[in-house]
């Protein structure tokens, strides 16, 4: 819908909420290293207090989500969280299933629905 796409970063946020808010709700703590870019959305909520509230409100954790942004090119970790998205963004808008056969006994791919 065009009212979402202003802002991608909002659609981004939601959808770390749906991937890892309840792994995230059943630890005391959760440091998560973003790329900046995904920090700030155009409203001037971050990302970290979206998902803050979520964890206290929505999920009655007492996670404490503590914050650690890095730049992509100096952490492997974020490198890897992208090749896997461009795996899965392959297989979506190529048609291209073969990156993701191989992660297949791994990934599960949820259908949402807007």
């Amino acid at each position: 819908m065009a009212h979402i796409r202003t802002d991608s970063n909002k659609l981004y946020n939601y959808m770390i909420r749906l991937s890892l808010m309840g792994r995230m709700a059943t630890h005391d703590v959760v440091t998560m290293i973003p790329d900046p870019r995904s920090i700030k959305v155009k409203s001037g909520n971050s990302m970290h207090d979206y998902l803050q509230m979520v964890l206290w409100f929505d999920k009655n954790a007492i996670t404490q989500l503590v914050t650690d942004p890095k730049e992509s090119h100096r952490c492997l970790g974020i490198q890897f969280a992208d090749m896997l998205s461009g795996a899965i963004q392959s297989r979506f808008e190529f048609n291209d299933y073969s990156y993701l056969q191989i992660l297949s006994p791994k990934v599960t791919l949820n259908r949402l629905f807007f």
